[in-house]
């Protein structure tokens, strides 16, 4: 029988026409189709369960089309999670693996169970024995997804690997060899960089006859690629990491010349000196292209302020643009925002997950500009060996499909880009979250004191409250006006990471109080404790708004999972550094001297953000589709040159 929840063919009938509404009708009715294998399967042994599963296998290599095994496959794996994880697939689970299947991006509600959804497309492509990964933001949720499906995969002969960023290449080579492979995203990138760059030497040294004589070719003969063909890529928080990330290529750096080690003096040095500069004296800024270009002034100050003996070499027009970029760096870099300080080193802090990014780096200079004005060892900027975007590296699978909670707004770039349709699946029980009236404050000092008051008041009901931020700053700052009240509470951010299985796993339970940065807006799905459904569920805190209006849902979505109650409220400040960055300084000036002269409500500017929002959003648009032209045009003369787009000399 199938278990179609009650009202649940009409939710498809209440979906917006068009395409969607016809592929779900028509997806929806190979349900009965799963459905009917289970009494079978249901009465088989552990032993014949395997069994039946290798012998689906056994189908697919000899070359039976995938979609003719779905119904059979998606109900092993079904019967393969009631028996190992007590965990049956719903039909709207279903629903959204067989969407996945069919190369699309499926939009799925917080706690609708995505992790337990990928199992199935994931098994059922595994079946054909090429590479099939499933693509993370972070480490720690690829580790913590594979280890929570694991069961599922073993109890049906499928061998199950894990990427992680600390990983040896011989470690890498051997996860990779397995049948399903969880790991981050970047990584999967990176892997593939690294095979090109040492398939390039291995043909090297098999047309070089003097290093065979010498018997160089055979030692590195024995290096192999780690990675497999790309047969499906299924890409978690799909919006996230093919759309927020997908402004900065994936590149892997050459070794440095003498020019760029001498580079390393002229960062130090801007550093040293751009307090020197004055704004509209000495350089103009231009707020939407985030660009300094110094005056007439701004250059004579240049060349008359002492400078180190070994930039006598340095062209004035060179020292100009280092001067450009470190006003840039110190006005739109802060620490604790973009980055923090680890041993030494500057780690950036990733602005849509919340979370470090180790061992990226900030293209154009950037990340040496931030090192020299932190005054840490600058690492030299080097030339790049290897490089691919984000887009061309998912569209190597031959299949490839994703799953998140935000993806509607962002259809038809996912469309155009990767060739995939977003497919909203139903909730398997009806959403009763509310959302409270959105609170506008004249400045940030009223916001906070506003918000405390609203934790003190919901803490005393005893309702949980996870309250979002979008910095590391911002919620060391809450969290010291909450000490001074006395509130107990835990915070979350990067610089907490030990703590986040700990701090998530009782942000649900009665008389909570979480504070965390995007950290957990992604990934954590957070259960309520006994009782609290009665209370009213989980209370969000949205402090600010963020640069792309998904991530404020994601955080929204944190409430309300399962049928749950949930409430969430908006708050917002008319000196909030969003206006600034979406409308420009000027009219971001205005609205915060109306906002120091107001008394009394401003919520009638609610409209005001969001348009400061969308321009946010839209300026990332231009960014991504800019990269994506000059991709474009570099692959296209380096073919012309019989180069390997993907690395930066003939290979």
């Amino acid at each position: 029988m199938s278990d179609i929840p009650s009202g649940y063919q009409s939710r498809i009938v209440a979906l917006p026409g068009g395409p969607v509404k016809v592929r779900l009708a028509h997806w929806a009715q190979v349900l009965p189709r799963i459905a009917a294998f289970e009494p079978e399967l249901t009465a088989l042994s552990d032993h014949e369960l395997r069994k039946r599963s290798l012998s689906l296998r056994y189908r697919a290599r000899s070359g039976e089309p995938l979609g003719r095994l779905l119904p059979e496959g998606y109900a092993l794996v079904r019967e393969a999670g009631r028996r190992t994880l007590k965990m049956r697939h719903f039909d709207v689970q279903l629903l959204g693996g067989i969407a996945m299947f069919h190369r699309s991006i499926v939009e799925m509600r917080t706690g609708e169970g995505k992790t337990l959804t990928a199992t199935l497309p994931m098994y059922l492509n595994a079946l054909t024995g090429k590479g099939c990964h499933l693509a993370t933001v972070n480490d720690y949720l690829a580790r913590r997804d594979a280890e929570w499906m694991r069961p599922i995969y073993e109890a049906l002969g499928i061998s199950l690997g894990v990427i992680e960023t600390e990983m040896s290449q011989n470690a890498r080579r051997k996860e990779y060899a397995c049948d399903v492979v969880y790991g981050m995203a970047k990584e999967f990138g990176f892997d593939f960089l690294r095979d090109r760059l040492l398939l390039r030497r291995i043909r090297e040294g098999q047309n070089d006859l003097l290093g065979g004589m010498l018997g160089q070719t055979r030692r590195g003969s024995s290096e192999k690629p780690v990675q497999r063909e790309a047969g499906f890529g299924l890409v978690d928080e799909a919006d996230s990491i093919l759309i927020d990330e997908a402004r900065t290529p994936l590149i892997i750096s050459a070794l440095p010349t003498e020019e760029e080690k001498l580079a390393v003096e002229c960062y130090d040095w801007s550093a040293k000196v751009v307090g020197e500069f004055v704004e509209d004296e000495d350089y103009e800024y231009d707020h939407d292209k985030r660009k300094a270009e110094l005056t007439r002034e701004g250059r004579q100050k240049a060349r008359l302020l002492p400078k180190p003996a070994a930039m006598d070499t340095v062209g004035m027009v060179n020292i100009y643009q280092y001067l450009e970029r470190a006003i840039m760096v110190d006005r739109e870099y802060a620490l604790d925002r973009q980055y923090v300080v680890r041993d030494g080193e500057i780690v950036i802090v990733d602005e849509f997950t919340g979370r470090l990014s180790e061992g990226r780096k900030w293209r154009d200079g950037i990340h040496q500009a931030v090192e020299a004005r932190q005054g840490v060892e600058v690492t030299v900027a080097t030339g790049q060996a290897a490089r691919i975007t984000v887009q061309d590296f998912f569209l190597r699978y031959e299949n490839l499909a994703g799953m998140t909670g935000t993806a509607e707004s962002s259809r038809r770039e996912l469309g155009k880009i990767y060739r995939c349709h977003v497919i909203g699946v139903p909730t398997n029980r009806p959403v009763i979250r509310k959302r409270l009236p959105t609170l506008i404050f004249g400045t940030t000092d009223r916001k906070w004191e506003a918000v405390a008051d609203e934790i003190e008041e919901i803490h005393a009901q005893g309702r949980p409250v996870l309250i979002g931020t979008r910095s590391i700053d911002k919620s060391e700052i809450l969290s010291a006006l909450l000490a001074q009240r006395g509130i107990e509470h835990q915070v979350l951010n990067a610089n907490r990471i030990a703590e986040e299985a700990d701090i998530v796993a009782q942000a649900g339970l009665r008389g909570k109080v979480t504070v965390s940065t995007n950290m957990a807006g992604r990934g954590t799905d957070i259960k309520l404790g006994e009782g609290i459904d009665a209370l009213g569920g989980l209370h969000v805190i949205c402090t600010e708004m963020h640069d792309a209006s998904r991530i404020d849902l994601q955080l929204i979505g944190r409430c309300g999972r399962q049928g749950d109650p949930g409430t969430f409220r908006q708050f917002l400040a008319m000196d909030d550094d969003l206006l600034e960055s979406g409308l420009g300084p000027k009219k971001a000036k205005k609205l915060e001297e109306l906002g120091e002269k107001a008394n009394g409500p401003l919520d009638r500017y609610r409209r005001i953000f969001r348009k400061a929002q969308k321009k946010v959003e839209r300026r990332h648009f231009r960014d991504r589709k800019q990269l994506m032209y000059y991709e474009k045009e570099r692959k296209k003369m380096q073919r012309q040159m019989g180069q390997d787009p993907c690395l930066d000399t003939p290979g």
